[in-house]
């Protein structure tokens, strides 16, 4: 109760009057004392198709984290879901892409031709949709992560609220590194998209490229959404990934920025 704040808009989170941080709460334990590189993995878009989200929830483990779209159907019940699971949960916040709108994330789309404010109460209708999330990962946000004086509101009020920001490095010049080293905000970036192409060949091509990032500099994350391909391809890569020398992690054991 103390992480939830009543509205209009559904039960927002807060960061508690003792100071518990819905991002650290509601994150999955990590032995952050594990030496071995760590690799996240994002499953995102869940909750729109009710067969994909069920064989994400109950076949993969538990130390993927699983995103899902604001419009989903039924969003509470497939987040209590996830985590009783043992997944850590996030939400997808719809972003301008570049090719708007020509592809249209949806009407809460956080717009760069929208006031502050207005991209502000788009937020928080998202952020009221369900509780027991640890963060929001931009869908399709291309356009919109590149631009200064939208995106710098979006990840204050992020902050302002205990939570956590993954980006999706849609955009190579996305600012979102730059602007939330600089309020301070708990963040992560993708390093590769696992499924670009939907193939097994090129799916597991993906999964050995995300392997050597995370060799070479410690960590890795990888993002996915839930075609039957790509859930298969992951489930068949994590048997023996601590074989190979890799410790699968939460995304929140990959937070960059805490201060």
């Amino acid at each position: 109760p103390g992480l939830v704040q009543s509205s209009g808009l559904g039960s927002l989170p807060i960061i508690s009057t003792d100071g518990r941080q819905p991002w650290k709460i509601y994150s999955r334990p990590f032995d952050r004392s594990n030496k071995m590189p760590r690799i996240a993995l994002v499953i995102t878009g869940l909750g729109l198709s009710s067969a994909a989200t069920n064989i994400a929830i109950q076949s993969l483990p538990g130390a993927i984290t699983l995103a899902f779209a604001p419009y989903a159907e039924r969003l509470h019940e497939w987040v209590r879901l996830a985590r009783t699971a043992g997944h850590e949960v996030m939400i997808n916040v719809p972003m301008e892409p570049d090719n708007y709108p020509e592809y249209d994330p949806g009407p809460q789309t956080l717009l760069t031709s929208l006031s502050p404010q207005e991209n502000v109460e788009r937020l928080l209708w998202t952020l009221g949709r369900t509780t027991g999330y640890i963060g929001v990962v931009d869908f399709m946000g291309s356009r919109f992560t590149t631009s200064r004086p939208h995106l710098r509101p979006i990840l204050k009020m992020l902050k302002k609220r205990g939570l956590m920001f993954l980006d999706s490095n849609s955009a190579a010049r996305s600012l979102a590194p730059v602007i939330a080293s600089d309020i301070g905000i708990p963040f992560a970036a993708n390093s590769r998209f696992i499924d670009a192409k939907a193939s097994r060949f090129a799916i597991d091509k993906q999964l050995e490229l995300l392997e050597a990032t995370a060799k070479k500099k410690t960590m890795a994350i990888g993002m996915g959404s839930p075609y039957p391909v790509t859930l298969e391809r992951i489930a068949n890569w994590v048997k023996e990934l601590k074989k190979r020398g890799y410790v699968l992690a939460p995304v929140s054991a990959m937070v960059k920025q805490t201060k």
